[in-house]
């Protein structure tokens, strides 16, 4: 092998491996997305309006108590508030845009679950189970990013500890910090998550 090939060769390894870190950087493992905080196409603050605002999160995903997947709204939610409130900010007029157009939002999923996995969110949410406890503060966020690795240990450990849930007199969740009984726990037979 002459010399020309060689650096030839060695150039050529050497732009390969750096697309291949640069690229990893948007790739995604089941298992290994913690941290992962993709730019959506439109700049929405869950600080400000869960955080500041308090706004619940069944305002914008509310399929999430009926539903196995909470969803993400359609752009005409986001309407019911910003027709008045910021009409003319450059982001609410990427809404606007869209409905003109009757195109949806194209957003980037953060939590997302191989497909071998059935969670159902409905269950989760009407046990009294808080959005935090597998997203993470996101009040606190301003682009929202996965804080939980969402492993089969992370799962199954906190249907081991689960308590006991009931609702008080407003129909709020109310859950016990005493041992629940067995029987009451969540379940961890394989086909309830894995069907």
């Amino acid at each position: 092998m002459s010399l020309t090939t060689l650096k030839i060769l060695m150039v050529l390894i050497t732009l390969i491996g750096a697309f291949l870190v640069w690229q990893s950087r948007t790739f995604r493992i089941y298992g290994d997305q913690l941290g992962y905080e993709p730019i959506q196409p439109i700049n929405f603050s869950h600080k400000l309006h869960a955080g500041d605002n308090k706004i619940s999160c069944l305002f914008c995903h509310s399929s999430a108590d009926k539903s196995k997947v909470a969803g993400v709204p359609p752009a005409s939610t986001c309407m019911n508030c910003h027709s008045k409130v910021l009409p003319d900010s450059p982001e609410i007029q990427k809404i606007t845009t869209a409905i003109a157009e009757h195109k949806p939002i194209e957003w980037v999923k953060v939590n997302d679950l191989p497909d071998l996995v059935a969670f159902n969110h409905s269950r989760h949410v009407t046990s009294g189970i808080s959005c935090q406890t597998c997203h993470g503060s996101v009040e606190t966020m301003e682009r929202i990013s996965q804080q939980n690795a969402f492993t089969m240990g992370d799962c199954v450990s906190c249907h081991r500890t689960h308590r006991d849930v009931t609702l008080d007199e407003a129909g709020k969740p109310q859950i016990s910090h005493e041992k629940t009984a067995q029987k009451l726990m969540a379940s961890t037979d394989c086909s309830v998550c894995h069907h």
